[in-house]
């Protein structure tokens, strides 16, 4: 395994991360004995960081996690998020200092543990102010709840806004600092397994076409205009992953770890097998020859690497 420094917590984690989106249930069924084997063959690969949310399932993916770590909690690094997912808020989103000691609380309860690593903004609020929810934040962590705070989907210059207000450890997704890079392998699109007509389950969230809210990022991937030139991109990649005797998955991996701001790049595990194919990343680079090859193709067919407005409307 390969270890990486961990934004500004001073922790190292393993350069590939466990992400918890799916087991939450926007994927569709997940079958949670596979789930818990995949935990532990992670775990015993050397993968050491988890990163999960309240929002996954409004609990769903905190409470399977916690079953899957059994004894194995202090073993880890756990990364979990609040602020989105609430029905009753405008826009779902909620980062007031009520939520924020409301949210943690029940976080801790849900993994069955006293303390989680990091604890990140999962989306902006709009409606509260940052320096409510950092004053919050620094409570949560002087009151030993949270080691570290961080911040995901936030743009560049809320970004600047939050860490003039308190040190921010970790941001996820952005690509001003070390980074837990999540959507590695591109929601599927780069395990090479997907083809022209096919058709997700009904409770899959891709079944959507890429309309997710107003989040921009999934339409690229998923929409009715990019979805084909997509997979004509994935098919040439394909053949350059051959080249180094890698699958897709291994190479596409490879690729977000040659990023030297990527502290842990997410991958989010059904099962054991998928494992120990994607430790495959690990130990090998990508010429950079083939760097800018792979640049090529996705302009070559379209593929829009960083929609315009990618977070949201």
């Amino acid at each position: 395994m390969e270890f990486r420094q961990f934004g500004r917590t001073g922790l190292k984690v393993s350069a590939v991360g466990f992400g918890c989106w799916e087991v939450g249930g926007t994927y569709g069924r997940i079958d949670e004995s596979q789930f818990q084997r995949a935990v532990a063959q992670a775990i015993d690969g050397g993968i050491i960081c988890f990163d999960t949310a309240e929002a996954y399932g409004m609990g769903v993916s905190e409470e399977a996690l916690a079953r899957a770590l059994g004894g194995r909690r202090n073993n880890v690094v756990i990364a979990t998020k609040f602020g989105v997912g609430y029905e009753e808020m405008p826009n779902r989103r909620d980062s007031s200092r009520e939520r924020v000691l409301a949210s943690i609380d029940k976080s801790l309860q849900r993994l069955r543990t006293d303390h989680v690593d990091v604890y990140l903004v999962h989306w902006p609020d709009p409606n509260t102010p940052l320096d409510e929810t950092m004053r919050a934040l620094d409570d949560v962590v002087r009151q030993g709840k949270a080691r570290f705070i961080g911040v995901s989907n936030f743009r560049l210059a809320q970004i600047e806004e939050c860490a003039r207000l308190r040190r921010i450890d970790v941001v996820q997704y952005a690509w001003n600092m070390s980074v837990m890079a999540y959507g590695s392998l591109a929601y599927g699109m780069l395990s090479g397994t997907f083809h022209a007509g096919m058709s997700f389950d009904e409770n899959d969230w891709r079944s959507r076409g890429g309309n997710l809210g107003s989040l921009n990022l999934f339409r690229t991937l998923f929409g009715p205009e990019h979805f084909p030139r997509n997979l004509a991109a994935v098919e040439e990649l394909k053949r350059l992953a051959v080249k180094y005797g890698k699958s897709l998955p291994q190479f596409a991996l490879r690729w977000t770890l040659s990023n030297p701001v990527v502290g842990t790049a997410l991958v989010g595990f059904r099962a054991s097998a998928e494992v120990t194919e994607n430790l495959g990343a690990l130990g090998w680079d990508i010429s950079n020859a083939d760097m800018a090859e792979i640049d090529a193709i996705l302009a070559r067919h379209g593929a829009v690497t960083v929609p315009p407005g990618w977070l949201e409307d």
